[in-house]
């Protein structure tokens, strides 16, 4: 029984060790002739490929037309030149692969996953979807449909809008204000031609990546790739050169959204955060961890554990490619939203008047360890991390080094990224809920703007 236990100990430290070294796995990264850009990852240890896809193509590019990247990312699997949308969907649920796109701000994604000995079957449908959509009116039609109804149920729901209506109160007019989902009103003027129009002008293949991790041979798997995407011939890129967005504020304000039926107000209040490749990235999440990152956080230990005020509470930074957000969010009754707010107002404060010590800072630091290496454990994690890479302009020593970051912050280190990152003067606040009910009490936070939710848009 002894040795087992020491087997079982010594086990459980080489674990420990190996997330403490956690780095990058080794991958081959190379480019077409037509500017495609390939990552190759070997990953033997469970039969299985994934793949992930990324294009310039996000909401940044929609102009007046909110929704659009997204809609052209949904309208790549509704058939293709050689599949129809009902025969790609039978091909991948009879070999249990998953196939998925979507659009953010910065780029569209398409994700894939299969077993080995489908490769050929699932690449071939990964090659149709991303060369030659068809776009078809029918299935656009039905789509559209189901968003313009989900964008109206959306509105029921304040945590699934809230984030718009503060991207647009922070961003301003910057191409981030806009909702990446679109609003009623645009998506319902956006054609199969306008999807077909951005599709032609921003998947295009100088300004996309395609990753590639799991169970192959590098070699044969590059042959592969290369003869399926090599002789792609898209529209040049366009060069966009994107400013970051001026989020420098002079004074406070309230935008108060207007929900007649709420019982509750959600609210997020912030400010300026960081941009995706701000070198000072790590220490700020382990500051953040102990403010509102983990459940033991101390936002959520004051507004639910000891005042019962709402079920959860948190911040977060909300990092883009050329800028990005900090904000506090949580929602509570409409009788106690002034307490709740002032509550969380009174525990950033705590932040920078006391500081972190030692014992607290050694909490976050081991939490924020132990987080890190199963975010990229598997395969999927591992290729959207290298596309990530590529849309972002980061590389692999960002992971390389998180573990030594982690372990070198210093409690000074940490009281000073307080200072300089965590907002607290000026400090934007979104709230949804009933006006009437909380109106004249937050006039106190800032000069107050007010929408109603049923307005057109978000």
């Amino acid at each position: 029984m002894k040795h087992i236990f020491l087997a079982l100990l010594g086990l459980l430290t080489l674990s420990v060790q190996a997330q403490n070294n956690f780095k990058v796995p080794k991958y081959e990264k190379f480019k077409l002739k037509n500017g495609l850009t390939v990552y190759l990852m070997e990953q033997h240890e469970v039969p299985l490929i994934n793949v992930s896809a990324v294009f310039d193509a996000g909401s940044i590019h929609d102009g007046e037309k909110y929704g659009l990247a997204s809609l052209t990312a949904d309208a790549l699997t509704f058939g293709t030149q050689k599949y129809t949308k009902e025969q790609i969907e039978e091909i991948t649920d009879y070999v249990g692969a998953n196939l998925n796109t979507g659009a953010g701000k910065e780029s569209a994604n398409i994700g894939m996953s299969f077993a080995v000995k489908d490769q050929d079957k699932m690449l071939d449908i990964l090659q149709q979807v991303l060369m030659y959509p068809v776009f078809n009116e029918t299935e656009y039609a039905k789509h559209k449909q189901r968003t313009l109804l989900e964008l109206t149920q959306q509105k029921e729901s304040p945590r699934a809008v809230i984030g718009n209506y503060f991207n647009q109160l922070v961003f301003d007019k910057h191409p981030y204000a806009t909702p990446s989902g679109g609003t009623r009103p645009t998506v319902e003027k956006i054609g199969t031609a306008d999807v077909k129009e951005f599709y032609r002008t921003n998947y295009t293949t100088d300004r996309a990546a395609i990753a590639v991790v799991g169970d192959f041979n590098t070699a044969a798997m590059k042959k592969k790739i290369t003869s399926m995407f090599g002789g792609w011939k898209t529209a040049p890129g366009r060069m966009i050169k994107r400013s970051a967005p001026d989020l420098s504020f002079d004074k406070s304000r309230v935008l108060l959204v207007n929900k007649g039926d709420a019982r509750e107000t959600t609210f997020l209040i912030g400010g300026r955060g960081v941009d995706y490749n701000n070198p000072d990235y790590v220490p700020i999440l382990v500051v953040n961890t102990i403010l509102g990152g983990r459940f033991t956080s101390w936002l959520n230990d004051a507004l639910r554990v000891n005042s019962g005020l709402t079920y959860g509470a948190g911040s977060r930074f909300s990092r883009l490619k050329h800028g990005g957000t900090f904000y506090i969010s949580t929602f509570t009754k409409n009788s106690t939203t002034v307490p709740a707010i002032d509550m969380a107002l009174g525990v950033l404060d705590s932040l920078h008047r006391t500081g972190l010590n030692e014992e607290i800072l050694a909490s976050a630091k081991a939490y924020v360890k132990g987080d890190f290496p199963p975010e990229y454990e598997s395969a999927g994690a591992l290729a959207r991390l290298l596309t990530d890479m590529f849309i972002y302009g980061f590389d692999e020593s960002y992971i390389n080094t998180f573990q030594s970051k982690v372990d070198g912050l210093t409690v000074a280190q940490a009281n000073d990224i307080i200072k300089r990152y965590f907002p607290r003067e000026h400090l934007q606040f979104v709230l949804i809920g009933k006006a009437d009910e909380i109106r004249d009490q937050v006039k106190k936070y800032g000069a107050v703007t007010e929408r109603d939710i049923k307005e057109p848009g978000f």
